[in-house]
């Protein structure tokens, strides 16, 4: 019996031994890469950026093509730049929860489904050869069917007309909603137009749409058998080009009083 219970007693003295070795190595393997994985996430952020406005070479670094974007934050409300905010630090999520610098949003002018709004935003801003403005990209967020959509949409200089959209975090189903990432569908957005008489206009069709319509320029094709997703995508594209999003920051851009 006291064998019995000294071999138990070794095996629960190594089996612990070794739960506290590995522990000891995995956290110090987790405070090693950290460094690593950031700046992974922050090229894959900028990454992306470029891609919503068709900017992205693989041949060439991201850090090399993302010299031509300035990265800027904007009060919301009245979509004036902000310079005693850091954009290398600011966390739009981490704000959005704070109550202290964002607003909950009322039901009915929260089509995007976000709860909550932060008073901040960044926004990138892409300049041509002669150092003018090129394209604005502007980040995206909203509900869809079963997850909440994070992107951008990238706009040419008038502010208007659509350069591209892409998201790069969503849990939509694979197949259906998940066609939010296929290139051809991505591509629809090209050339589309935002506003219509001042107003918001773009939005995903129920279906295709047809190219002879009056609002062809201001419609998507839908996705096919992603209805939700279609509209959550629909949107939160609206609400983020609305008067609660970018809308007053896109009319001071082009009016030179941002």
């Amino acid at each position: 019996m006291s064998s019995n219970k000294e071999g138990l007693s070794r095996v629960l003295t190594v089996a612990f031994a070794l739960c506290i070795v590995c522990s000891v190595v995995v956290s110090a393997a987790a405070v090693v890469l950290k460094p690593a994985q950031e700046v992974n996430k922050t090229r894959d952020l900028k990454r992306n950026i470029l891609m919503a406005a068709g900017l992205y070479d693989p041949s060439l670094s991201v850090e090399e093509q993302f010299e031509r974007v300035t990265t800027r934050v904007v009060d919301i409300d009245s979509g004036t730049y902000v310079d005693d905010i850091d954009p290398d630090s600011f966390d739009s999520r981490a704000a959005a929860k704070d109550p202290a610098r964002s607003r909950a949003l009322e039901a009915e002018e929260d089509i995007a489904k976000i709860i909550r709004r932060s008073d901040h935003a960044l926004v990138y801003l892409v300049n041509d050869q002669s150092g003018s403005l090129d394209k604005v990209i502007l980040p995206i967020h909203g509900y869809g069917l079963w997850s909440t959509l994070y992107g951008f949409v990238a706009l040419e200089a008038d502010g208007n007309t659509i350069a591209g959209l892409g998201f790069y975090e969503h849990g939509e189903t694979p197949g259906l909603g998940g066609e939010v990432d296929n290139p051809r569908w991505k591509s629809l957005w090209e050339g589309k137009q935002a506003y219509r008489d001042g107003d918001v206009a773009i939005s995903v069709a129920k279906g295709a749409v047809n190219p002879q319509s009056s609002a062809a320029d201001w419609q998507v094709d839908g996705l096919s058998g992603a209805t939700l997703t279609s509209r959550g995508v629909s949107n939160l594209v609206q609400f983020w080009l609305g008067a609660d999003g970018f809308q007053p920051f896109l009319s001071n851009l082009r009016q030179g009083d941002a």
